[in-house]
């Protein structure tokens, strides 16, 4: 099956720079709701049999206009929503955005048994991000695709500990280094013994550059 997992558009607090994790949160701005309106068109030439979206409603926002171009429902899956930052919840200052993203530099490493400080352990992250994972397989089944609208850090950290690359411009190994601007996209492919390879990774929004929130939409979430 193929899956495209898209990172929500823009929100007041990925201006602000803040840890903002918590569901439902805040919902989107005026640019985060024109690059949501972008992805109908940019997707147009591809099949899409199920929509779903995090828990949190930035993600229902995104996923909004993509579902009422195709006709399809959205289906809302709460392990899809970002990585709890825990006791760092809605801080901007550099030292807690260091300490939160230090913490998946090491689920990366091998350590997933480090938490964030009042938040998830890598092994808790994973395990809900796979379970999210598998009901989207289990719906569209083997043969079908599916668009999830997701969360930066959710996105990279499962990406990188899930899948093998056939990209040649994607990067290799631990990919928390490679930006993924709000409605960036990762699209995935799994075979029959259940592996997911990673096809491609467009860090910029998906409507394209002129819709790319680069500068101001926060670390990651």
């Amino acid at each position: 099956m193929k899956l495209i997992l898209v990172r929500h558009g823009q929100t007041p607090s990925n201006v602000a720079g803040r840890l903002d994790t918590e569901p439902p949160g805040p919902g989107l701005t005026d640019l985060g709701r024109r690059q949501a309106a972008a992805i109908p068109p940019a997707l147009g030439g591809q099949s899409i049999d199920a929509i779903f979206a995090s828990n949190q409603l930035r993600a229902q926002q995104t996923a909004a206009p993509l579902a009422t171009a195709r006709g399809l429902d959205v289906g809302v899956l709460a392990g899809l929503r970002e990585i709890a930052a825990g006791d760092l919840e809605m801080a901007g200052d550099a030292d807690s955005i260091h300490r939160y993203i230090g913490t998946l530099w090491s689920w990366l490493d091998g350590d997933l048994e480090r938490r964030i400080p009042g938040g998830p352990n890598g092994f808790q992250m994973l395990e809900r991000f796979d379970a999210a994972i598998d009901e989207i397989v289990a719906t569209v089944g083997d043969d079908g695709a599916a668009v999830a609208m997701s969360h930066g850090a959710a996105i990279r950290v499962w990406a990188t500990s899930r899948t093998m690359s056939t990209d040649p411009d994607a990067p290799s190994g631990r990919r928390l280094d490679r930006h993924l601007d709000n409605t960036g996209a990762v699209e995935l492919r799994r075979d029959a013994r259940g592996s997911w390879t990673l096809v491609s990774w467009r860090s910029e929004a998906i409507g394209g550059k002129a819709l790319d929130a680069a500068t101001d939409s926060g670390p990651t979430t």
